[in-house]
């Protein structure tokens, strides 16, 4: 089979080995269609490796149809799915635990269906797994016109009944949130986060951010509130009054999913198709695609989230 794989820093379209099932647990898919992450950037910057056992090459999610599958595996031959990967989705196949698969909700693409598992499986695990987010709560989340922006925005409006607060990268970007599920938009280059969120204290946040302003930020949570660190986009320093961790009792928690178990990974798939499946076959929302491009413009799609010009998911689809 085909790969775009990353050699000095930039992407081949080449030959490699086909995939093989390990176990008996092992699902093969073809795929249709994968999307892109920020993580799939550092992968090819060189700071961030996939786990072992998994491909090279970039890839997080994907969905096609399954080749081969085990016998009481959920899934047979011919079925659509989408998965979730710890890499190797920029290809012709891949091969997954069956656990880490999920049927493609009913109406939607390939396309579509590729820009679910990652972003939603994380928005999923920190909302409702690692911040426990409660029905009448209030939600933040930094980056709201990102693909992972909209599907916290998505599952904490319409799925777990939350306030939902966005800071976003322009006017534009905000009225875009708005429609997708935000209550509270805010400009990062124009407005006053640290006064929004104190007069709206959010209870969970989810913050990809970081930078000098989180500290700022954390101190306006409520008793009990939960901050989710899931990486430091605005760079990795910040302070913070420590004295309010224990007056308030705050939580603030780094958090991960690619490197989790397949067994932790198959529980969170497991809760998000059972909690926001139903809303999606009742087109309640899905994932917004911003652009569909061939995998052979693989550079063009990284392009993109580089310059952050898309609002939504960047998708790169496969001939069959």
């Amino acid at each position: 089979m085909k790969a775009m794989c990353l050699e000095g820093g930039d992407f081949v379209w080449k030959d490699v080995p086909d995939p093989v099932c390990h176990d008996e647990f092992d699902v093969r898919i073809a795929v249709k269609a994968c999307a892109l992450n920020r993580a799939d950037l550092m992968q090819r910057a060189g700071i961030y490796a996939p786990p072992d056992g998994w491909p090279l090459w970039p890839g997080l999610e994907c969905a096609g149809t399954v080749l081969d599958a085990p016998a009481g595996a959920g899934v047979k031959a011919g079925d659509s799915v989408c998965a979730l990967l710890g890499g190797g989705g920029y290809a012709q196949e891949v091969v997954v635990p069956q656990g880490m698969c999920m049927p493609i909700p009913k109406g939607f693409s390939f396309a579509e269906a590729a820009g679910i598992p990652e972003v939603y499986a994380t928005a999923y695990l920190n909302l409702r797994i690692v911040g426990e987010i409660k029905e009448g709560e209030t939600f933040f989340i930094n980056g709201g016109e990102g693909g992972l922006g909209i599907a916290a925005i998505q599952l904490a409006k319409h799925v777990f009944g939350a306030k939902v607060i966005a800071q976003v990268a322009s006017d534009e970007n905000g009225e875009f949130c708005r429609k997708v599920g935000a209550d509270i938009t805010v400009n990062r280059f124009t407005d006053d986060l640290v006064k929004v969120l104190s007069e709206n204290p959010p209870n969970v946040a989810i913050d990809p951010v970081g930078g000098p302003l989180m500290g700022k930020c954390i101190a306006t949570m409520p008793y009990r509130g939960r901050w989710i660190s899931l990486a430091c986009l605005a760079g990795p320093e910040t302070v913070l009054d420590v004295n309010l961790l224990w007056r308030k009792n705050l939580r603030v928690i780094g958090s991960t999913l690619r490197s989790r178990t397949s067994e932790e990974k198959a529980r969170i798939l497991s809760g998000l198709v059972r909690d926001a499946w139903p809303a999606f076959e009742a087109r309640k929302f899905a994932p917004h695609v911003h652009k569909v491009l061939p995998i052979t413009e693989a550079r063009e799609a990284h392009r993109i989230l580089e310059t952050g010009e898309n609002r939504g998911k960047v998708i790169l689809t496969l001939e069959s």
